[in-house]
């Protein structure tokens, strides 16, 4: 029970993370590369952050602060050079490995011996259960905050921007200016899950964002199929039913890893099971036009 215990915590530190990307990805419809790099400057802000004697709510507010910075950059450079979304998110994210290794000093820094945001509540005797009730609170606060946001007149005007940008444009909406407001918030949600990780595992190290935008998207697709079938159109509930996403995402992979999958393969069936959920909805498209 431990294990899949220990695996919900994890999606729920991934809950900031595919909240960002469905900002970028299904409201804005940007494949924003930035990710990879973002989620690991949170994690790294918030090392330097503790090691330095910060309060861990401080480091929390100084990677959302980074994520932010990050995500503004790549809308920048999108938006004034005119390069490609896809292209821009890789460049900045490429400038972020180093800027990290930088922060960081060094490719891994342990953080067991530094007070974390979870050691703040001790309710309960178990620390994992301190744990997730923290990241209950978080997200639950997170919730709140992006729900009113998302359905605020600026919100409107975000969603709007993705649905159709010559409409709102039209209406007098800086489509550009909303652009840099939406990739700042996804890349400091994204910022966050680095945080909140670190603080989880007890260290950062430079590579661990590497490959988490496959993990995330995987919890999206899961989130948004549920949210086509239903026909869902509240917000809300669509951010629930990805928050829901990432939970039987990350419980999935464990119970792979449980039933004896190499953990020197995970990557790989990540990879396999984002592909999977992806195909299913097209191979039932064909399978229905081969009927006919």
């Amino acid at each position: 029970m431990d294990f899949y215990l220990a695996a919900i915590i994890q999606a729920m530190c991934f809950g900031p993370l595919v909240i960002g990307l469905f900002l970028s990805m299904k409201i804005f419809n940007i494949p924003d590369i930035t990710t990879d790099g973002s989620y690991t400057l949170g994690a790294v802000i918030t090392a330097v952050g503790l090691i330095n004697g910060f309060p861990a709510i401080a480091t929390l507010f100084f990677a959302l602060a980074g994520g932010a910075l990050a995500g503004s950059c790549t809308a920048l450079i999108h938006n004034r050079l005119h390069i490609h979304a896809l292209l821009a998110g890789i460049l900045v994210m490429t400038a972020l490995y180093s800027i990290n290794l930088v922060l960081l000093g060094r490719s891994n820094m342990p953080l067991l011996s530094y007070p974390d945001i979870f050691s703040i509540f001790g309710v309960f005797a178990r620390q994992d259960y301190n744990i997730l009730s923290v990241l209950l609170i978080t997200l639950s606060a997170l919730f709140l905050v992006m729900s009113y946001l998302l359905r605020s007149d600026f919100g409107i005007a975000m969603r709007a921007t993705g649905d159709s940008e010559p409409m709102i444009r039209a209406q007098g909406v800086n489509t550009s200016r909303m652009k840099v407001y939406g990739l700042a918030i996804s890349n400091a949600l994204v910022a966050c899950s680095g945080s909140l990780m670190a603080q989880f595992q007890g260290f950062a190290d430079i590579n661990m964002g590497i490959g988490i935008v496959i993990s995330g998207l995987g919890a999206v697709i899961i989130g948004d199929t549920a949210i086509n079938f239903l026909k869902i159109r509240s917000i809300s509930v669509m951010l629930a039913c990805v928050l829901m996403g990432v939970i039987i995402f990350q419980l999935i992979l464990a119970t792979a890893l449980r039933i004896g999958v190499d953990a020197n393969l995970l990557k790989l069936t990540t990879s396999l099971l984002v592909l999977l959920i992806v195909a299913l909805p097209r191979m039932g498209g064909v399978l229905q036009f081969s009927k006919r």
